[in-house]
């Protein structure tokens, strides 16, 4: 087989050693690489073609927003929904402008309202912290220590005296002094330079927003507007939602605007002293008293004083508000009125203390730490009608939904059992709380909606639809919870709480978002109640006093005017 002659490579290929005296040369480059030429060109920029926006945009609504609180501290909820609320605020802006021009669904978002319709309130803080590290109400001085009453003759007028006041200290703080609003930077600073005369008339500069006399021409037209929402690159849709103007805060102050002291209220988790009644009486269980406090006149009266070294465990108004049922630690229930300052009627029936007590108009239902449930007929001689025995121990917790005609009743078996009228079978029996329940609330603004609370080992609220018995909310509190109640005016709920941390949380229902925490109890809040007209909650607790809070708004309906044909209505009727 032949070979042919290849040529030397570049590896083989000898060179000549350099002449003395010369410099030995660079290697240059390869003939054949000198023999292309040099393509320059920019680098490959992407762009929109061949990509299915509409697709990007479904997945862009799959977004994961920064989870702040597994970061942050519960008590900086509020903080954290406005964070998170000026996040979403970004994250709609910014698919608006990505997607507005491809996806009309971009920019639709932005003309819900649902952004500005839903700013976190402003909560503003007046009041200042003692000594001794509890808040101070502004115009007046620290609550007076407690008078011990052990072996002193009948308690007077005076026992629950409201604070002196002291108008020289008033201090307010804004808690949300930091907050403006968002975008606004955008075009606040704009300013427009016009002409008012082509030839004499000097340049006159005018500040867009600045207050214009209805005499005076005004400078701004449609087509001015838009020559001004031309100058940003940011849409005008997007500027629109930016500039918008903010809710109405809801201002909800964070200490009481008056406290009472109330000695010998028992620092008891299982007890129910403290009841509103609709004639807008507040009646007070104190040791083997009970005191009513008039929300007219502000007086204090004592109603009884129980014999035989006997104890006030549990309250209840009648809906009218004309008689008070009053549990005892002997298992009695007596029935006062409160007009004649008379009791009209005692029962029996429990061997042990009644802990609880609800109203259904002429049904007083009692609960009692014989582990049973009492229903009494008032009408009738009988003591009581019918019993339920399914709590296995302590009843610590009853409330009536007197439109439904169902009792709401919580144990210290961690059971929480809703029972059809006076059928003795339970109609449900929910056991997820893993704590004794006290608080239970229904809901006024929606048909079967019943919310609970467990106590230390629980510390979660829990609502339920009992017209399917589902479970619908499950919120962890981080305190014991001991009482809920809902607002009469607006889709809010109020809890109060014990260890560890003695708040009040006011809450925003079907959200369950914080609309603010109260503080100022030294005790765990073992007791609440409401106004009658829904504006007000007092709470009570182990640190024998009393706070009344300005929590809820006004009705909206309290001040309707009355219609003519409406009131001739009623009078046929």
């Amino acid at each position: 087989m032949l070979e042919t002659p290849r040529s030397p490579s570049r590896s083989t290929r000898r060179t000549e050693p350099p002449r003395v005296g010369e410099v030995p040369s660079l290697p240059t480059s390869s003939p054949r690489r000198r023999n292309q030429k040099s393509i320059f060109s920019d680098r490959y920029i992407p762009n929109r073609t061949g990509i299915d926006l509409q697709a990007a945009f479904s997945l862009s609504n799959q977004e994961v927003l920064p989870d702040l609180r597994s970061v942050k501290h519960a008590d900086n909820e509020i903080d954290i929904r406005k964070e998170e609320e000026a996040n979403r605020t970004f994250s709609t802006v910014l698919k608006a402008e990505l997607f507005g021009d491809n996806v009309p669904m971009a920019a639709t978002n932005l003309t819900t309202g649902n952004l500005s319709s839903n700013r976190s309130p402003i909560i503003k803080t007046p009041g200042r912290p003692n000594s001794a590290g509890n808040l101070i109400q502004p115009g007046r001085s620290s609550i007076p220590n407690s008078v011990n009453l052990s072996g002193s003759p009948p308690r007077s007028a005076a026992s629950l005296g409201d604070t002196p006041s002291n108008p020289s200290h008033t201090t307010t703080i804004n808690a949300d002094a930091s907050t403006g609003n968002q975008g606004t930077s955008a075009v606040a600073g704009a300013s427009l330079d016009y002409d008012t005369s082509v030839t004499s008339t000097p340049r006159r500069k005018t500040n867009l927003f600045t207050y214009q006399s209805p005499q005076k021409t005004r400078p701004v037209s449609r087509d001015l507007q838009s020559q001004l929402y031309s100058l940003s690159p940011v849409r005008q849709e997007s500027q629109k939602l930016l500039l918008s103007p903010q809710k109405k805060p809801r201002n909800i102050l964070k200490v009481p605007y008056r406290v009472l002291d109330a000695p010998e209220l028992s620092d008891d988790f299982y007890l129910n002293l403290v009841d509103w009644g609709q004639q807008d009486i507040l009646a007070v269980g104190l040791g083997d008293s009970v005191y009513l406090w008039d929300g007219a006149t502000q007086s204090v009266d004592r109603l009884c004083n129980l014999s035989n070294k006997d104890k006030v465990t549990s309250l209840n108004w009648i809906g009218s508000g004309t008689h008070l049922a009053i549990g005892t630690s002997k298992g009695l229930v007596e029935i006062w009125d409160a007009t004649k300052i008379k009791c009209v009627r005692t029962m029996s029936g429990h061997s042990l203390r009644v802990s609880s007590l609800a109203w259904n108009e002429h049904i007083l239902s009692s609960g009692s730490r014989d582990r049973t449930i009492l229903n009494r007929d008032v009408r009738i001689e009988s003591h009581y009608v019918n019993k339920f025995e399914t709590h296995k121990q302590e009843v610590c917790g009853l409330k009536w939904n007197v439109e439904e005609n169902k009792l709401a009743s919580g144990g210290n078996d961690n059971k929480l059992i809703i029972w059809d009228g006076l059928n003795p079978k339970p109609l449900h029996q929910f056991t997820d709380h893993v704590a004794a329940v006290k608080a239970i609330a229904w809901s006024p603004h929606q048909r079967g909606i019943l919310a609970s609370g467990g106590g230390t080992a629980d510390k979660t609220i829990k609502t339920w639809n009992t017209l399917t018995g589902n479970l619908v909310h499950d919120v962890n509190t981080g305190s014991q919870v001991c009482n809920l109640i809902w607002s009469k005016n607006s889709n809010e709920l109020v809890s109060t709480h014990g260890y560890s941390r003695n708040q009040i949380i006011v809450w925003k229902y079907p959200s369950m978002q914080q609309i603010a925490q109260l503080t100022g109890h030294t005790y765990r809040v073992l007791y609440l109640s409401i106004s009658p007209d829904g504006e007000t909650i007092v709470t009570g607790a182990g640190d024998e006093t009393l706070r009344f809070w300005n929590v809820f708004e006004k009705s909206r309906h309290s001040n309707a005017q009355s219609s003519v044909l409406l009131d001739a209505f009623l009078q046929l009727r």
